[in-house]
């Protein structure tokens, strides 16, 4: 039985402000690109089995334009004649009762079966049964839901696992919505032939309870597209797990491509030689994060991000974080996308000058500091 796993598609998302030649914000597009591609593999794999763990959609109410792309693809993938299972994830799912579930739109897709009333649903054929768990906002229920889906298991059978959640880690994700499968419920997994995970963006298998051993049925196929620059260093695709009599499974991670995510850094030590030594050569229509370190505070001034952009001519888009040299008596290395310039210059006058009683004299150098970044701006 071979199952094709996807997860946390996010269609809908947008960034940058960057419209393509359709008018569509070029990030928008990206996500798109990435699930046709992956729609494109299903028509040449035929899998017995299209599975989908969470996040179809980057809100709980897309666009139009979210909810047409997604009615095409779907009704591409209807017309195969191969059952998808879809659940939502956190941010497919309604903060109230006052909104409807957005999955109900594909209810009346013969070949398609949607998990989304933060419940456990049991999805049955005649070889396999999914046990789907969609992310639930109230997550005391958990261990309610979480026990239908063991009383449901059919040793005659097949079972799959569906879950939206974090698994097997201690700590949560920085995001709303968020919520941890209870470790004392991961015995559940070893009586499932496969686990197939959503909410993580990076493929991988999960460690048990406990130990650094890896279960070898429970994953995340991860996402397709990148949702931040901090996941620059996670390849995206899909799962193709071919499970065999005896709970054997092989696992394939099929790899897509993407837009690149580029780092490139700048030494401000030395910042002549660092500018001549950068390779402009893998930036073509790539998102590059450009780093400058080592940077001291009158040098950032002098140095533009204009100026910066245009070392990268071909890159979509160019984003620049600015990180200043440690000064004596400073606990960190202050970031600028945390602290404006001008917050940075006026803190560091408030030190040079905390021995100065004459609280007049330095609300005056404030207040100067502060016009002149304001003709800054203007000129800029």
């Amino acid at each position: 039985m071979k199952i094709l796993h996807f997860s946390d598609t996010h269609l809908g998302y947008n960034d940058l402000d960057i419209l393509n030649d359709k008018n569509i914000n070029q990030r928008e597009a990206d996500f798109y690109e990435s699930f046709c591609k992956v729609v494109k593999q299903i028509i040449d794999i035929k899998p017995d089995y299209i599975i989908h763990t969470g996040d179809l959609f980057h809100r709980s109410s897309p666009s139009n334009r979210a909810i047409t792309f997604a009615l095409e693809q779907l009704k591409i993938i209807n017309e195969l004649n191969i059952p998808f299972i879809l659940i939502a994830g956190n941010h497919s799912t309604p903060r109230t009762n006052l909104s409807s579930p957005i999955l109900k739109i594909f209810e009346n897709f013969e070949n398609i079966y949607c998990s989304y009333s933060q419940e456990y649903k049991k999805i049955e054929f005649d070889d396999v049964i999914f046990h789907t768990l969609p992310h639930m906002n109230d997550d005391s229920k958990a261990n309610i839901e979480i026990q239908k889906a063991e009383d449901n298991i059919n040793k005659d059978k097949k079972n799959i696992m569906m879950l939206h959640c974090s698994v097997g880690a201690w700590y949560l994700m920085a995001e709303y919505g968020e919520w941890v499968y209870p470790s004392d419920k991961e015995y559940i997994f070893d009586k499932m032939d496969y686990v197939a995970l959503g909410h993580w963006h990076g493929f991988g298998s999960v460690s048990k309870l406990g130990t650094k051993e890896k279960y070898d049925n429970v994953y995340y196929s991860g996402s397709l597209e990148r949702t931040s620059l901090n996941d620059k260093r996670n390849h995206k695709g899909f799962i193709l797990a071919d499970i065999e009599d005896g709970k054997k499974i092989s696992i394939e991670y099929i790899e897509i491509s993407i837009r690149q995510i580029v780092l490139k850094e700048i030494d401000c030590s030395d910042y002549e030689a660092s500018i001549a030594n950068i390779d402009i050569s893998d930036t073509k229509d790539a998102i590059v994060e450009l780093r400058l370190f080592n940077l001291e505070l009158n040098q950032s001034i002098q140095i533009q991000n204009k100026d910066l952009i245009s070392l990268f001519p071909n890159a979509l888009s160019v984003s620049i974080k600015r990180e200043f040299k440690k000064y004596e008596g400073q606990d960190e290395v202050l970031d600028i996308e945390a602290l404006s310039l001008e917050e940075f210059f006026l803190a560091h006058i408030k030190d040079e000058n905390k021995n100065n009683k004459d609280d007049k004299k330095l609300k005056s150098i404030e207040n100067k500091v502060k016009e002149l970044f304001s003709l800054y701006e203007r000129s800029e």
